[in-house]
């Protein structure tokens, strides 16, 4: 079997999956090529995918996943027509606004990673309002990565590094993690990207060194409960050595 094959070869869904993985990440991808193959619009295709997002977060939940990070918004999808990313920033709101503070009355945290001081005072707020309102909050943690690059992070954390004034020799893994955007952010388990593509997108290059991937043909605004689960039954199904032996 080729590698593009097992790669892409989905195990059947069980009812419950034999290992639950921590930490979760998403590369929610998909939602234009969902809307061009239903007759919709970009922005329709967004929209489906908060929707799916949602759902998402509640079977994470159902399924005792701690930490769930989701690639929202990237540094390079400044580079996309304008209107659709002013239509990316309106929905951006809208979902923090109608869908994040029902997944707080369940129990979910909130927070953003990434970079906000390119966006409207408006929307900076609405995220530290959020981030505010959901600190208590206990059952799942959301880390929705929002103008966010790998190498803008490591790029960020090597100033802090610098304007810190540490030498060389005081400079190791553990002092680089720290000045990440976010060093609480625990390193995912396993990495999902959806819509067919085999790559990992500048995202999180630091936290997925040891990651499983798992990567599905499925679009995102069609993503399911029984998608997630059997992502997670394939990783349950591997043997993670951590370069040991």
């Amino acid at each position: 079997m080729g590698l593009l094959a097992r790669l892409r070869r989905r195990p059947a869904v069980p009812s419950e999956p034999a290992e639950v993985p921590r930490s979760v990440a998403i590369i929610m991808d998909g939602n234009s090529r969902w809307a061009a193959e239903n007759g919709l619009t970009v922005a329709d295709g967004h929209r489906e995918g908060t929707r799916a997002l949602r759902r998402t977060v509640e079977a994470a939940i159902d399924l005792g996943i701690e930490s769930l990070t989701v690639y929202a918004f990237s540094t390079e999808n400044w580079l996309r027509p304008p209107a659709e990313v002013d239509a990316l920033m309106e929905i951006f709101g809208e979902t923090i606004e109608r869908e994040l503070p029902d997944l707080a009355e369940q129990g979910v945290r909130t927070r953003f990673v990434g970079r906000r001081d390119r966006v409207s005072p408006e929307l900076q707020e609405q995220m530290a309002d959020l981030e505010a309102e959901t600190a208590h909050r206990d059952r799942l943690n959301l880390w929705i990565a929002f103008d966010y690059g790998g190498r803008a992070e490591l790029a960020h954390a090597a100033r802090r590094i610098v304007e810190a004034g540490l030498r060389p020799d005081e400079i190791d893994e553990e002092v680089v993690g720290k000045h990440l955007y976010a060093p609480e952010l625990p390193d995912p388990d396993l990495l999902i990207r959806t819509s067919g593509e085999l790559r990992i997108s500048n995202f999180l290059l630091w936290q997925l060194a040891y990651s499983e991937l798992v990567f599905t043909e499925r679009r995102w605004p069609e993503f399911s409960t029984d998608d997630l689960r059997s992502a997670i039954d394939e990783y349950s199904a591997r043997q993670r050595r951590f370069g040991a032996r």
